[in-house]
């Protein structure tokens, strides 16, 4: 008798364990549907065993493989050194905050990726090549590094989901190093259009004089490279990790607070700080000359440009508050140190998914200056807005004349907001009447009086 009843229970939770294994298996087969990326399953029952982080709860996936991952050894390290848990473990612990992130995520997506990449065509294939001149080369850049980024949304969205990370150290690593790439790349090169709208607006002559294609080219090549090289520890360090309650997690894992501090200085420095300062800089010199404008589209142009510079601050100050704060932990001791980092970690998550509505504004902003150049043109709106005079843009209204004037000052304000420069292209450095056009005098850069 009770030798059934065992045999009974040991059926009962032989029974249990296969439904959690084929719940386990719907939950990824769902991931692998909603990415449509084909990876080999294995069941987390092939997970070896794993090594307790020293004197923390943060611990590495061994050897052995995850849920979705191939069944190559993904790590040789039998320990893990990471000197804090994760952040995003109080995003998934909260449901508010999980589901603020995913919907960050998905509104970014869904606005930005389309929006890019209707930009990439509208220069690439709705665009006479003898129009596209420096400021196409940079806006192209920039709407190519957000759309990556936003590529990557899916997996993000997928982790908040099932509060999980399904998928391989490498692809933990490729995404996050892409993401890094990106992150840099769109704001050098963001940087550098407010450097050019700057020396456009008070040195129209020394700018006209040095800005070449072939220039701008070799500078778009540093700055990517830069961008590489400086993501680099994003692909060092970043583990596939399980914290105090069982979760997989994708996260930084630094094997000492010394490494900490780099990875987190650095990004903050050369990401935000260094940009920004010369960001303002550029657009209060820009501001500043916009003063003597008469023009009503010149306080156009003066409240588009506050609004860019506060739309950047929005999106990208409380991200590197939160490495601030990560940074202060990690120089602190005791209950200062606890309180700093219980206030990174909550916050990291959330900050992070709201610096990805930095790559979707570029098209928000396109619709909102444009006006009415999108009833006249329609969907060609954004080759017309570039081509500028040269497609006689300039002959059908005085207003989308004044309109192309006032982009040409404020060209790659899009800064805060991974904003383009919307100058129009080689169409605008002359005028179709023989005119100089918009390239370098008083009455180019918006000061003719009405």
């Amino acid at each position: 008798m009770r030798q059934g009843e065992k045999d009974g229970r040991g059926a009962r939770r032989r029974g249990g364990e296969r439904k959690r294994r084929n719940t386990e298996k719907t939950r990824v087969l769902l991931a692998q549907m909603y990415l449509g990326v084909v990876f080999l399953n294995a069941s987390k029952s092939q997970l070896g065993d794993l090594a307790k982080k020293r004197g923390g709860g943060c611990v590495k996936k061994s050897e052995t493989n995850s849920p979705m991952e191939s069944p190559a050894p993904l790590s040789s390290g039998a320990t893990n050194n990471c000197t804090h848990t994760s952040g995003n473990s109080t995003l998934l612990t909260s449901p508010t905050s999980s589901v603020t992130g995913i919907v960050f995520l998905l509104l970014a997506a869904l606005i930005g990726l389309p929006g890019n990449l209707f930009v990439i065509w509208s220069i690439l294939w709705k665009m006479k090549p003898s129009h596209r001149s420096v400021t196409c080369l940079l806006v192209v850049n920039l709407a190519v590094a957000d759309g990556v980024v936003l590529l990557l949304t899916p997996f993000f969205i997928i982790f908040l989901i099932f509060k999980n990370w399904l998928f391989s150290l490498a692809v933990c690593k490729g995404v996050y190093y892409l993401c890094c790439i990106n992150m840099f790349a769109s704001i050098f090169i963001i940087t550098l259009m407010s450097v050019d709208r700057c020396l456009a607006v008070n040195q129209p002559y020394f700018s006209q004089a040095i800005r070449k294609k072939h220039l701008v080219v070799k500078i778009l090549s540093g700055i990517w490279v830069a961008a590489i090289l400086l993501s680099i520890p994003a692909l060092l360090f970043r583990q596939v990790v399980k914290d105090p309650s069982g979760r997989y997690i994708c996260e930084p894992c630094h094997p000492r607070p010394s490494l900490t501090i780099f990875h987190f200085t650095l990004e903050t420095v050369v990401a935000f700080v260094i940009p920004f300062t010369i960001i303002v800089g550029c657009y209060s010199a820009v501001l500043i000359r916009l003063r003597g404008v008469k023009r009503r589209q010149g306080a156009r142009t003066e409240k588009l440009i506050v609004a860019i510079v506060i739309c950047f601050a929005v999106l990208w100050v409380p991200y590197h508050i939160v490495n601030v704060l990560q940074v202060a932990s990690n120089l602190s001791s005791g209950r200062t140190a606890e309180r700093l980092g219980q206030a990174w970690k909550s916050g990291r998550a959330g900050a992070t998914a709201l610096a990805f509505l930095s790559s979707s504004i570029n098209p928000v902003l396109y619709v909102f200056v444009a006006g009415n150049l999108i009833k006249t043109s329609g969907a060609n709106f954004i080759a017309q807005f570039f081509e500028g005079a040269s497609d006689g843009l300039g002959r059908r209204s005085q207003s989308h004349k004044n309109l192309a004037k006032d982009l040409v000052v404020v060209a790659g304000a899009a800064m805060g907001m991974d904003q383009q420069p919307l100058e129009s292209c080689d169409g605008l450095d002359k005028d179709q009447d023989g005119g100089p056009g918009l390239g370098g005098t008083r009455e180019q850069l918006g000061y003719r009086h009405s």
